[in-house]
């Protein structure tokens, strides 16, 4: 377990660092440059998220559950995680209607995902896990609402509705294929299974 919380702590910790140190990223980008923060970012973010799976198998060998969700909220689940891949590709386009009405949409595509997993799954080690990602969702939501309030960023343009055809047909496709067997060769768990 305490290595799911050390990667865990470190994974979204390197996530918040625009929120909870943005002076520390700016000299780091002032030494470093764009190109050079960008590379060390990206490894420190690969190298993290390592140590949060491996601390995350591990702590599923050992912990014991915090509650017995119902049967049928992986139903729910599995409906939540259509509407999570839908907003997760619409963030990766050109925005249509999803992207500029959902204004984050990959944040919010996090947050339905940790959602939708902390209602189907009751180990202590998956809540922690799910939990801390919806934590980290909120709180990265608030400082961009801020920071655009304060002109720091600017909302993507809307530009065409094929975008957002694009994003469902895409999203389904993923969706339809985590379902049938991504999510049991990837995590070992089959989300009809449940």
């Amino acid at each position: 377990m305490t290595l799911l919380i050390v990667g865990i702590i470190l994974f979204l910790g390197v996530h918040l660092v625009r929120v909870v140190a943005p002076g520390f990223r700016r000299s780091m980008i002032a030494s470093l440059g764009e190109t050079g923060w960008r590379a060390a970012y990206s490894i420190a973010s690969v190298l993290t998220l390592i140590l949060l799976i491996y601390g995350f198998g591990q702590a599923r060998a050992v912990t014991g559950m915090l509650y017995n969700p119902p049967v049928w909220m992986a139903h729910i689940t599995i409906t939540l995680m259509l509407i999570a891949i839908i907003c997760l590709v619409a963030s990766l386009l050109p925005a249509g209607h999803i992207a500029t009405k959902t204004k984050h949409p990959m944040v919010l595509s996090v947050k339905i995902w940790a959602l939708a997993h902390l209602l189907a799954n009751g180990e202590t080690s998956s809540v922690l896990l799910f939990a801390a990602f919806l934590a980290w969702g909120v709180i990265v939501r608030i400082s961009l609402k801020r920071r655009q309030r304060a002109g720091e960023i600017t909302l993507r343009p809307f530009v065409s509705a094929k975008y957002d055809l694009y994003a469902v047909v895409i999203g389904i496709v993923a969706w339809a294929l985590i379902i049938w067997k991504l999510h049991e060769w990837l995590i070992g768990v089959s989300p009809l299974a449940m």
